[in-house]
């Protein structure tokens, strides 16, 4: 599996009582494969994947790969903070059909880099399928070393790429220089997609491309195509709709303004409240204002 492009870390939707709605879910699907991205990833942080049930992941990536038929590629999240359960999660997905997975770091303990170089030789030595590795900081509380990463590339080659977290561009454009070569680097937060494609790497990963999918692709494309001055244009919107977002809980608010221009994006799972009332219609006059529409 090549990675080049945009994917989206799709939302589950859920209903008011906290079920999992498959049909909204499947109406996203529809919305997202026609805007042109490379594929989704489920069970991904906007995913929700720490809330889903075990009983409930099997449904889950199941109905996604079905319904998605082979029309774009399907990237599932299968971290866990044990390796044990990484490596049974990391074998239900491919068995399900799975064209890749995303590995998240153990996350709630901190763990030492020859923790997690051992953590990921022992899942890699275990499974047999195209691998992503994640460093997203803001959610396992620590960063992973670039030397973490360059000795895992360098020793497995089912490794394909990695989804840069970090919103620091100099270890983005660190893991560029060493492993560039040998897999695909992409960005995995909506502020250095641009920045992140002209240091070298494939693509990105991001939120927004949950309500904005065609704007990022047009970016992505743009870049391609040499239009730095479009692609700028695009980066700074997102820039500036990124750092609206900054006020509110990320899940909370991703599904507010994908509800807002008219996808079933549901309600998060709890603990995580809806933004309402007041805050909602903020939410609401700001999306009216940059004029982000489907």
């Amino acid at each position: 599996m090549k990675l080049s492009g945009i994917y989206v870390p799709h939302i589950t939707p859920f209903n008011k009582d906290q079920s999992i709605n498959y049909e909204a879910l499947k109406t996203c699907i529809n919305y997202w494969i026609n805007s042109g991205l490379s594929g989704l990833v489920t069970l991904g942080s906007n995913g929700e994947f720490p809330y889903i049930l075990r009983e409930e992941r099997t449904k889950l990536i199941k109905t996604v790969i079905d319904y998605v038929n082979g029309k774009t590629q399907i990237i599932v999240g299968t971290g866990a903070p044990s390796t044990i359960e990484t490596i049974k999660l990391s074998k239900e997905a491919i068995d399900l059909g799975a064209d890749a997975l995303i590995i998240v770091p153990p996350y709630y303990f901190k763990v030492s880099s020859q923790d997690l170089i051992e953590h990921y030789k022992k899942i890699l030595n275990k499974i047999d399928a195209s691998i992503i590795l994640y460093d997203v900081p803001k959610f396992t509380g620590y960063s992973v070393e670039v030397t973490v990463f360059e000795k895992l590339v360098n020793e497995y080659s089912q490794i394909i790429g990695i989804k840069d977290s970090s919103n620091n561009l100099l270890h983005i454009s660190e893991l560029i220089r060493r492993i560039g070569d040998k897999i695909a680097i992409l960005g995995g937060t909506s502020r250095v997609i641009l920045p992140t494609l002209v240091l070298g790497g494939k693509g990105a990963i991001v939120a927004v491309a949950n309500f904005m999918p065609k704007q990022i692709v047009k970016l992505y494309k743009a870049f391609r195509n040499g239009n730095l001055e479009e692609a700028r244009k695009i980066q700074l919107k997102v820039n500036q709709i990124t750092d609206f977002m900054k006020a509110y809980n990320q899940i909370a608010i991703v599904k507010a303004i994908t509800n807002i221009i008219g996808l079933p994006a549901g309600i998060p799972r709890n603990p995580i409240q809806s933004i309402k009332g007041e805050e909602l219609e903020k939410v609401r006059k700001f999306i009216e204002k940059i004029e982000l529409t489907r």
